[in-house]
C-alpha cells in the first residue's frame, strides 16, 4: 500500500543488538501509478560484444555523468516530472521523490553470438544466443515491465529465472509498498558486510542466508527495487573498496580484481541453485544533484554487473542493477564520502518467490513462449 516509509539515522554499530532497521528515505511517492518504462535500446545497440577484446565495463570510456546531462530532456507526465536520457529515464513524483529506471539488456551484449528481437502480440522479446548455443530470452511486457526471464539449453530445456507475470492480491499501486521496516536479529557485521573485512566464506554465507524474518508474499521485481524495507529484508554486502572516479561509472582495470572474492560467491551460489538473482544496488554521496546522482549511482551499478560477467564469468541473466543516488546514505554528510560511494550486492530470490528456497513454476497460463 501507498504511504510513507520510516527515516531514522542508521544504526550505532557498538549498541546493534536487535533493533528494527529503517532506511534514511526522505519522501514517499505520492504518484502510485506504475512507473513509465525506459527507452528501448535500438537494435544497433544490442549487438554482440566480444568479452576480453579491448571492452571496458561502464561502456563509453571516458564518458562523465556531465555527457549525458547534455543530452537529458525534461518533461511532465501526470504530474511527475521526467528526465529522459538516451539510454534511462529519471522520474521525480511530486512528493519529491526520484526514481531511475534502465534496461539491462545491454548487459547482455558480452559474449553473445547473436541478438534478436521479435514481437510476440503486446510484448517484445528478446533472444540472446550464446557461442554453446544457449539462449537467454527476455519477456518484456508493453508498458516496458520484464514479464519473464529464461535460459534455454542447447537441448531446449528451459529454466525460468525470473516470473514477474504474477501479481499478488494483496499489490497495491505500481511499483511502492509501505512495508514496516524489518526487524534485524542478527550482528550488524552479518547483516550489512564488509566486503574488505570479510572472508570468502562470510561473503558466500551472507549471499545464500535466508531473510532476517518470514517472508509473507511475493514481490514483482519493481517492487523489490523501489520499496526499501522491503529489500532490507535481506543481508547484504556492501563493496566499498571499488573507488569510482568522480561522475564516472568506469570501473579502472586496478580495481576489478578487487571483485574476486564477490565473484566467487556469485557463482559458487548461482551453481548451488540456477535460479537465483541478484541485486546489484549503486549509491552515491550527496553531493551534485539528485538527478544526476541517480543517473550515476544506476550506471555505476550496471558497470559493476558488467564487469562480474565479463571478467568473471557470473551469468548475465542472474543479476539485475539499480541505482538509488544519494537516497540511503550510510554516513550522513552532504559532503564528499567515500563511505557512501559504494556498490552494494543483495539476494532477492526469497523477495520474488515469497521466501520459497526456489522459483516455482509460472501460473497456468503464462509458460514461457517458445
Amino acid at each position: 500500500m501507498p504511504g510513507s516509509a520510516a527515516a531514522t539515522p542508521p544504526p550505532n554499530r557498538a549498541q546493534y543488538a536487535a533493533p528494527t532497521v529503517a532506511p534514511a528515505f526522505r519522501a514517499a511517492p505520492t504518484t502510485t501509478t506504475p512507473l513509465p518504462p525506459p527507452p528501448r535500446p535500438p537494435q544497433r545497440d544490442l549487438t554482440p560484444l566480444a568479452i576480453g577484446a579491448g571492452v571496458v565495463a561502464g561502456a563509453v570510456i571516458g564518458a562523465t555523468i556531465a555527457d549525458y546531462r547534455n543530452q537529458r530532456r525534461e518533461s511532465v507526465e501526470g504530474g511527475r516530472t521526467v528526465y529522459t536520457e538516451p539510454d534511462r529515464i529519471i522520474i521525480r513524483d511530486p512528493g519529491g521523490q526520484t526514481y531511475v529506471r534502465g534496461n539491462d539488456l545491454y548487459r547482455f551484449r558480452y559474449g553473445a553470438r547473436d541478438i534478436r528481437t521479435e514481437t510476440v502480440g503486446a510484448d517484445t522479446r528478446t533472444v540472446v544466443i550464446r557461442p554453446d548455443g544457449s539462449e537467454i530470452i527476455t519477456v518484456v511486457g508493453q508498458d516496458g515491465r520484464l514479464l519473464r526471464r529464461i535460459r534455454r539449453d542447447p537441448a531446449g530445456r528451459e529454466l525460468v529465472i525470473i516470473d514477474n507475470s504474477y501479481r499478488d492480491p494483496q499489490s497495491v499501486g505500481g511499483f511502492y509498498v509501505d512495508a514496516p521496516p524489518p526487524v534485524v536479529n542478527m550482528p550488524y557485521d552479518r547483516y550489512i558486510v564488509d566486503a574488505q573485512e570479510a572472508s570468502p566464506d562470510v561473503i558466500y554465507e551472507t549471499m545464500v542466508a535466508p531473510p532476517v524474518q518470514r517472508i509473507n508474499r511475493r514481490y514483482t521485481l519493481d517492487e523489490i527495487r523501489y520499496s526499501p524495507n522491503v529489500r532490507m529484508q535481506m543481508p547484504s554486502i556492501d563493496l566499498n573498496t571499488i573507488n569510482f572516479e568522480t561522475g564516472s561509472w568506469t570501473i579502472p582495470p586496478d580495481q576489478a580484481a578487487k571483485l574476486q572474492s564477490i565473484a566467487d560467491g556469485l557463482n559458487r551460489a548461482i551453481q548451488a541453485n540456477p535460479r537465483v538473482v541478484f541485486l546489484i544496488e549503486g549509491h552515491t554521496d550527496a553531493v551534485g544533484n539528485d538527478v544526476d546522482n541517480l543517473s550515476l549511482s544506476d550506471r555505476r551499478a550496471q558497470s559493476a554487473a558488467e564487469l562480474l560477467t565479463q571478467q568473471f564469468g557470473v551469468p548475465s541473466e542472474n543479476l539485475t542493477s539499480q541505482g538509488y543516488g544519494e537516497q540511503y546514505l550510510k554516513e550522513q554528510t552532504q559532503g564528499p564520502s567515500a563511505i557512501n560511494r559504494r556498490v552494494t550486492v543483495r539476494n532477492i530470490t526469497p523477495l520474488l518467490n515469497g521466501g520459497q528456497a526456489s522459483l516455482p513454476p509460472p501460473p497456468p497460463g503464462t509458460a514461457p513462449p517458445r
